[in-house]
């Protein structure tokens, strides 16, 4: 776990429902507060999260509903590192992947992340991010797996990321039953769980580049993370291209605002700070959470995907390609199907301009 230059580790901090409590006895912790504090420090400390004094009180964190677009952001960790991320989730392969078509169709809402891995025996690795508490998520994840199978005839192997501690519930512990009162259940299904919070913050800055933006979702104190995105930052300059280290700093800017407010995460990556000027960057952080975008029948649900693609296109192919011109605008928003949004986003490391990007389309 890390900490704080000359501090002493603090207990561990336990936090039940959705309910976080200040650093101080009977004082709302709000982002103005948090803004006008008179130090980085201890801006950082008023946001740590303490250990629960009292159940009753209604206290909650303005950081808990800062805004980002979470689900596009995990989304496209994996879909350009899958590898990476089946690593990080105990399950490691040598054999290709592919990346799948996640629309289920009829089912509400979408799946995250399909991978199909062509082992000897082939399956499927199905990924799910939640930064809020579903208790229906084991169901959904049974019925997901259940269409998987159906679509794809391979097992499947269903994976749930927690991405902060309000998203953790009872009815997440792993297994979803059905059965009759009284009697064995007549269906039992299985999925993993992994808990950022208690994952290692060394391990993941240690990691491959695909999870390295979850280093501050993980076991850290608050008042250790301007070292933690130093090192992170660092790391980035020395390892990726500068397209790459561009579009991963923005990712981990984003998921740092499950933790902190916007402007607290903008003092400590003030290299992000520049990014504010683009309309692109902008449109992204105001248009909010994609989760729950590709709700309702399936002809939503295929409208939902195609914004979401179309975001993650912008977002992440604007470092690489610059701003889009009003004309490359139009073009983008012309396309509704998904499919194809999602097959220029995985060509952006092969060309040079939205031009050529486009003419590939």
């Amino acid at each position: 776990m890390l900490h704080p230059l000359g501090s002493r580790p603090a207990a561990r901090h336990v936090v039940t429902s959705e309910r976080f409590y200040p650093t101080r006895p009977g004082r709302h912790t709000d982002a103005t507060y948090l803004t006008a504090a008179p130090s980085l420090r201890s801006a950082l400390r008023a946001c740590a999260i303490r250990p629960c004094a009292a159940r009753a009180s209604p206290i909650c964190y303005a950081l808990v509903l800062a805004p980002g677009p979470f689900d596009t952001t995990t989304k496209y960790l994996v879909q350009t590192y899958p590898r990476d991320w089946l690593d990080r989730l105990g399950l490691p392969t040598s054999a290709s992947l592919h990346l799948l078509d996640a629309d289920l169709a009829t089912v509400n809402p979408l799946a995250d992340k399909v991978i199909r891995v062509d082992e000897a025996a082939p399956w499927l690795a199905h990924l799910e991010f939640q930064s809020t508490y579903d208790a229906t998520m084991g169901q959904r994840l049974a019925e997901y797996n259940l269409l998987l199978y159906g679509r794809h005839g391979l097992p499947a192997r269903s994976l749930l990321v927690l991405l902060r501690p309000g998203a953790d519930g009872p009815a997440l512990g792993g297994m979803h039953t059905v059965g009759l009162p009284g009697e064995e259940p007549e269906f039992v299904f299985r999925y993993r769980v992994t808990r950022l919070w208690r994952q290692s913050a060394e391990a993941l800055l240690d990691g491959p580049l695909g999870t390295l933006p979850l280093a501050p979702l993980a076991d850290v104190e608050t008042e250790a993370l301007p070292d933690l995105l130093r090192q992170l930052e660092e790391r980035l300059d020395r390892e990726a291209a500068p397209a790459e280290a561009t579009a991963l700093k923005i990712v981990t800017f984003t998921l740092l605002g499950l933790r902190l407010p916007r402007e607290l995460a903008r003092a400590l990556m003030p290299g992000v700070r520049t990014m504010r000027d683009s309309s692109t960057y902008q449109m992204i952080l105001d248009e909010g959470r994609a989760e729950g975008e590709a709700r309702g029948e399936a002809r939503g649900e295929a409208r939902g995907r195609a914004e979401e693609a179309r975001r993650m296109l912008l977002l992440f192919g604007a470092p690489r390609l610059g701003q889009p011109d009003a004309a490359t605008l139009a073009v983008l928003a012309a396309i509704g199907e998904p499919e194809r949004l999602e097959q220029l986003g995985q060509r952006l490391h092969l060309v040079g301009s939205w031009t050529e990007l486009l003419a590939t389309s």
